[in-house]
This record gives C-alpha cells, structure tokens and sequence, in this order.
C-alpha cells in the first residue's frame, strides 16, 4: 500500500513526498527505499556493453583527450538525470501519484507531441542497441564456436547471430520472470570477476609511452559512443518512485550510481589503450573504417588468458544489456498492442517482432556494430538525454514561476544550463548529420 503522504515523527523534518507503508501483521510498517538499492540499480543500469566499443572509438585520441571527454560527457549525463528527477518529482506532485514513467513524464510536461517524439526515439535507440549487441554478441559467440570445433576458417556471420538470438532469446522466451531476474543476476557476477580479472592481467601489459599519444581533434567521434556507454535517463523515475521522492536521497544515489561506473570506464579506457601497441594498430588495421583493439585481444594479441577473459566479459557484458532492452522494448510493444503475455504461446509474435529484424539487420551488415551505436548515441540519446529533460525543466519551472509554487532546482544555473544542454545535443546531431551527408 502506497500513501501519498509524508509522515511526522517528532521533530522529524519532512524530505520526502510520500512513504511507501506495508501491511505487515495488522500493522502498517514503513519501507522506505535504501540509497544503496537506487545507487546499485543506477550503475547496473550504466555498466553494459555500450563499455566494449569505448577502446575503438577513443584509440584514436588517445588516454588524456579520451579521459577528459568522459568525464565531460559523464557531467552533462549527471545533469540530465537531475533534470529529470526534478520534472519528475513535479509531475508526481501535480498527478498526486507515486509512481511514473519517463514517457508518462514526458506526456504530462510536453503532451502528446512531445510523447511521440520521445517514444520514437525510444524505439530506435532499443532497436539500434538490440542490432549492436546481437551483432557483437554473435560474432563473440561465433569465434568461441569455431575454436572449440578447430574450424580454422570463421564461420559464416548468420552462424553467430542466429544462435546468439535463439540461446538467449530463447531462454528470455521460454523462462519465468523471476528465472531470468536470478540468471540476469548470476551474468552480471561473471561481469564484475572477469572485468576485475582482466585489469590485473592487462595491467602486467601496459606501456607507459601509450600515455604520451594524444590527438585532441580525434576526440569529437568518440562522444556519441560515450553517451551511449553513460546513459541511464531511463531508469531515473523509478530512483525517484524508490526513495519516495526525498530529493537529498536522489542526488545521493544519481551521483554515486553515475560515478562507480565512470571509474570503471576511465580504468578499462586506460589500462586497454596502454596495453595496446601502435605497431599493432598498424600490422592489423587492413584499411577497416573502426579498428577495435577488442577484438585483436580476444584473439590472444596480448596473451592468451587476457583475451579468454575479454571475451568472457563482453560475452556476459552484452548479455545483460540484451536482456534489459528485450524487456524493455516488449513493455512498450505490450502497451501498443495490449498483449497479454499470459501463455507462452501467446508471446511469439511479440517475440518475433522484437528479435526478428534486429537478427536479420545484423546478419546482413555484421559491421554496423559501431554505426548503431553511434547513431543510438546521436539522435536517440541526444534527444532523450539532452534536449526533452531541458525543455521539460524549462516549462515546468515557468509554469511554477507563474503560480508562485516553491519547488527548489535540482541543478542550478537557470536557463543558461539547459540552452547549453540543448545546443550540445543539436551540435552532436548536426555534426552526424554533415558527416552523413559527405560520405
């Protein structure tokens, strides 16, 4: 049970917007939302395979110029979940509801127009990032296949791809909620062992001379990557609804929750580009428009063990993004076709729909791993993480200036911080744009 209501105890100051209270043994218990709990379901939210194409698209720049555009993109990120916790926590006031999504958010502050916007690109970026990780995931999954077969040659890419998609949309398919939450929990163990395992290995690796190459002007074509790998916009409403709108709560958790994974981005950043040679760069490159070290390491370019476990990481990194965004896109499918999923055989349509085009994109362009990324971090994450939360700022505090309703700013600035929000998403989506136009 849900009150929207904040209790009083003594001279207990009020923070948050309502408790959440339980029935427990004909009492009524309070169970507020822990900082830990939203701070952990942030990061887990941040940390995924988005981090596997960092070391291709920041090799060029180099470790300080790379170093110092995460940290630039993780400040607008930090931003843009504050602005979207506060609008949240207006719209929760103004609707009296203690619990709302970020399409709702985006309805109640922009209306239905705005809704659609946000809902298409909310639908591109699912579909973009289900092509990259069915993509990578398969080709991972393909080597892995012909070295325990002793195929020398590699195996063709639907290979990959197919059995990716049918393993592990098969079990997501076939198996209950609460199985793939455990199995779901178990991958992201794997992810957390193997990537501690392959700092300490790849440390024995690194060369100091890695940290004098720097090519600043190489450092824009990295930024939609970075957005995409720091994005966790989406999961904010549910911070908000989870610490019961108590906003001291919520800056705790959008903080830690942002900054563990951007430790962990800054260390593989470093530590992969150090351990990686120029002369290795140039002996493998063959004229391929995106080099990824990635996968010269997961061949065994810097020992062996360092590639098993890189592969083990990006295998199970991957998997876990999966996942996410095939039950995020069922929810919004659900919503649109108001599907019941009730009985497994009333679910294949609604998987097909959801696997079957990526699988086939990905089949049929096994490169565009990096383009999807790229354009999901231009259009779909520029628009849903940079310019919607600060129109909706922009609007709801004019609406509130109007009626003369006191509710503080989560981040200060004024309308200078959300024109500089919007011109950088416009610049990111304007340069793709001109980038498209001249190739």
């Amino acid at each position: 049970m849900t009150l929207i209501k904040a209790d009083l105890k003594d001279s207990e100051q009020v923070t948050r917007l309502f408790s959440h209270l339980e029935f427990n043994e004909n009492k009524l218990n309070h169970q507020p939302g822990s900082v830990l709990g939203s701070t952990a379901l942030i990061a887990g939210t941040t940390v995924g395979a988005g981090i596997l194409a960092l070391p291709a698209v920041t090799l060029p720049s180099g470790i300080l110029p790379s170093t110092f555009g995460l940290i630039a993109v993780w400040l607008y990120a930090l931003i843009s979940g504050l602005l979207i916790a506060e609008v949240t926590l207006s719209a929760m006031r103004q609707e009296g509801r203690a619990s709302i999504g970020l399409l709702g958010v985006i309805e109640k502050t922009l209306g239905k127009s705005g809704a659609q916007v946000a809902s298409g690109a909310y639908l591109f970026m699912h579909y973009a990032l289900l092509v990259a990780y069915i993509t990578q995931g398969g080709e991972i999954l393909g080597s892995a296949i012909a070295k325990l077969w002793g195929v020398q040659n590699s195996l063709p890419v639907w290979v990959g791809t197919t059995t990716f998609t049918l393993i592990f949309g098969g079990i997501m398919y076939v198996g209950r909620e609460k199985f793939i939450e455990k199995l779901n929990s178990a991958f992201v163990g794997i992810v957390l062992v193997s990537f501690l395992g392959l700092l300490l290995l790849a440390g024995g690796q690194v060369k100091s001379s890695q940290f004098l190459i720097q090519d600043w002007s190489a450092l824009g074509s990295a930024v939609s990557v970075m957005c995409v790998a720091l994005f966790y916009q989406n999961i904010v409403p549910v911070v908000v609804t989870q610490l019961e709108g108590d906003v001291r709560k919520i800056r705790q958790s959008i903080f830690i929750g942002s900054l563990i994974p951007l430790i962990m981005f800054l260390a593989w950043n470093a530590v992969i580009l150090a351990s990686f040679s120029p002369d290795m760069v140039h002996s493998t490159s063959g004229g391929k428009t995106v080099f990824d070290p990635l996968q010269i390491l997961r061949a065994g370019g810097a020992g062996q063990w360092l590639g098993v476990l890189i592969s083990v990481f990006s295998e199970f990194a991957i998997a876990t993004s999966f996942i996410g965004f095939v039950y995020g896109l069922l929810d919004i499918f659900k919503d649109i076709f108001l599907i019941a999923q009730s009985k497994v055989s009333s679910r294949l349509p609604l998987y097909s729909l959801v696997l079957f085009p990526p699988m086939t994109l990905g089949t049929l362009n096994p490169s565009i791993f990096f383009s999807a990324l790229d354009y999901t971090g231009t259009f779909s994450i520029s628009v849903l993480g940079g310019i919607l939360p600060a129109l909706m700022t922009w609007k709801q505090r004019q609406e509130q200036k109007n009626s003369n309703s006191i509710n503080p700013p989560l981040v200060p600035g004024g309308k200078l911080t959300l024109i500089v929000m919007i011109a950088v998403a416009l610049v990111l989506m304007v340069r793709q744009i001109l980038l498209i136009h001249t190739n």
